[in-house]
Parts: structure tokens; sequence; C-alpha cells
């Protein structure tokens, strides 16, 4: 077992508005090992991005995280609790020893600064490097993520980019600190295949060879088979089911992870209509009393109306009543 580098427990985001409260993120416990890559998946709305945005403190009004710990281990073996610290000192974490990648390059990228200013000014942020030091860092970033002629392209304005090349360089700026977090919310989504596959194993390359710790957060469950060791499955706000990746994706229990999986298109069988799940993801501000899926649940009955409590179970957690069995093929 790798030496944790990330601790939630119990986090908890809550948004007060004035149709009432909608709890986006509850009871949310995970562990990032030291070099690994943990993919959260889960529907549009199930709470993924969000958990992203609590540990960081990146919550805006009507939201606030009103509870749980985010423990972040530091190379050099100090802990920090993200959800304590001040604002300044959270500051100099982000970018820094945590950094995030976003599904919109735009969010991280000024329109009317160069790139080269940009990237320089994020190393110099946290490091007291000479300009040409961070310039030549910017650069060999950029190649990384499969930028050709870096020297040149740190000239251009994030205009002169493609949408593909804009979110290349946003994966580019958090790779620059070699911080011992990044927390990426789906960010090849706008890049080709061919790209998408360098960059993947650039960044499980770079996991492996430094320690960092990368939480993949998607709804491609094919990347997060490709890319990560562990997986938490989503839903309603809360994760339901989590473990290595070759056990809850080859012998998913939860209900809901069978029928994510059910559903991708690879599983199905020629002339076959795709498997669906039935129903919509209930509303935040009116979620059913004790297990959120029920409803859309062939297994559930009268003990779902009770919040399912925590299973741990060999090589996986579970939050379900009925799961099913062991063995149990995943496209049935």
């Amino acid at each position: 077992m790798t030496t944790p580098t990330l601790i939630v427990e119990g986090l908890q985001t809550r948004f007060f508005t004035r149709a009432g409260v909608a709890t986006a993120v509850d009871e949310v416990s995970f562990t990032v090992g030291r070099g690994q890559v943990m993919g959260l998946v889960g529907e549009s709305g199930s709470g993924k991005s969000m958990t992203g945005y609590s540990m960081l403190g990146l919550v805006d009004a009507p939201g606030r995280v009103t509870a749980g710990k985010v423990l972040l281990t530091q190379r050099d073996g100090e802990v920090l609790d993200l959800l304590r610290l001040a604002p300044r000192a959270l500051q100099a974490v982000r970018g820094n020893r945590v950094a995030m990648i976003f599904q919109d390059p735009m969010m991280t990228l000024n329109p009317v600064l160069r790139i080269d200013t940009q990237m320089i000014e994020a190393v110099r942020a946290h490091h007291r490097v000479s300009h040409r030091a961070a310039r030549e860092r910017a650069a060999a970033a950029l190649a990384k993520v499969g930028i050709a002629s870096p020297h040149e392209r740190l000239l251009a304005y994030p205009h002169q980019f493609s949408g593909g090349m804009r979110q290349r360089v946003a994966i580019a700026i958090a790779l620059l600190n070699e911080p011992d977090l990044i927390i990426a919310d789906e960010p090849t989504t706008a890049l080709d295949v061919t790209i998408q596959g360098q960059i993947l194993a650039e960044m499980q390359a770079l996991c492996r060879a430094s320690g960092t710790a990368l939480i993949w957060i998607t709804h491609d469950l094919s990347v997060v088979a490709g890319l990560a060791d562990t997986v938490s499955v989503m839903y309603a706000g809360r994760i339901v089911e989590q473990g290595s990746v070759a056990e809850v994706l080859e012998r998913p229990r939860h209900p809901y992870t069978r029928g994510l999986i059910a559903s991708a298109p690879s599983r199905n069988p020629r002339g076959r209509p795709l498997a669906q799940i039935p129903g919509m993801t209930p509303s935040l501000l009116a979620l059913p009393p004790g297990c959120a899926f029920q409803a859309r649940c062939a297994r559930a009955d009268a003990a779902c109306c009770a919040s399912p409590p925590l299973v741990r179970l060999p090589e996986r957690q579970l939050r379900c009543f009925h799961p099913h069995a062991p063995a149990a093929p995943t496209t049935a």
C-alpha cells in the first residue's frame, strides 16, 4: 500500500438557496496513494466536479463546505488540512502543491496575455527562479503535452490556439510545479483520440515517476479502465461504490455501477438497442428518503427507504442493501 497523498473524510457541500438546501456532496470519503490515479465517475450532476471544487475552496455562494477533512501529505511529510487553511495559505498551495485542470481551458487562460506570460507567472509565483529558468520550464511542459515548437508557441495568445491546443496548454500549466496532487476535471474532452491517448500516457507516466497523485474526473469508463488504479462511482452527491478498477469495472456489485457499464456502446451486441438506466437523476432539492437510486433500481424494496450504510468488502466498499452477487456478469 502506497503512502496516502490525499485523505478525504466525510466531505459535505451544501447550497443554501431560496428553494431549499441542496446537498451537492454528501459524506464523500476516499484515499489516493502517492503515485496512484483515482477515477471519479458518474452521470452529469452526480457531484464529481463539485467534489474537486470543494477540496480546493472553489465553491461560490450560496454554496458552502459544511463538513469534512481534506488531508494532503506533502513530499516533505507535512500534512495540511486544506479545509482549515487561511485564504492566503490555501492560495500558496493551489497551483503549487495541488493543481486543477478545468474542463473549459478558458477558465484557466487569460485571453489578453501571452502564453509565456501566464506560464512564467505560474512558476515564479511559487518558486524563486530566474525569468529564463521559468521560461525553459514552461517550454518543457508544453513539449510534454505534445505541442510542437514550444518556444515559438509561448509567444502566442490563447485565441491563436484551437480549443484542443488550449486544453493542452492548461494541462501543461498544471504540470509546471510538479504538484503532489492533480485534480483533472474531464480535461481531454475537447481533444481528438490520438492526442487524448498521448496525454493519458504522459499523465500516467508522470504519476509513476514523480509520485504525483491524480484524481481523474470523467464520465468515460474506457478512460478510467486504461488510466486509473482505483475508481469511485458517484450518484446524487454520494460515492456508492469504490475499489480497484479491475474489481469494480469487471465485477460491479452496485446496481447503478452495473447500469453505467451496461450502457457503454462497446459492450452492446450489434443491432441491439443500447441498454439504459430508467428514469432521471433526482433533484438535489428533493432527494427521496434513504437510497437516492431507489426509484430507478429494479432491486429496490422497502428497506431502501432507509439510508444504506457503508459496507466494506474485500477489494471494495459500497452503499447498497441489495448488491449483486460477486460473480454476476457485467452485462446481465
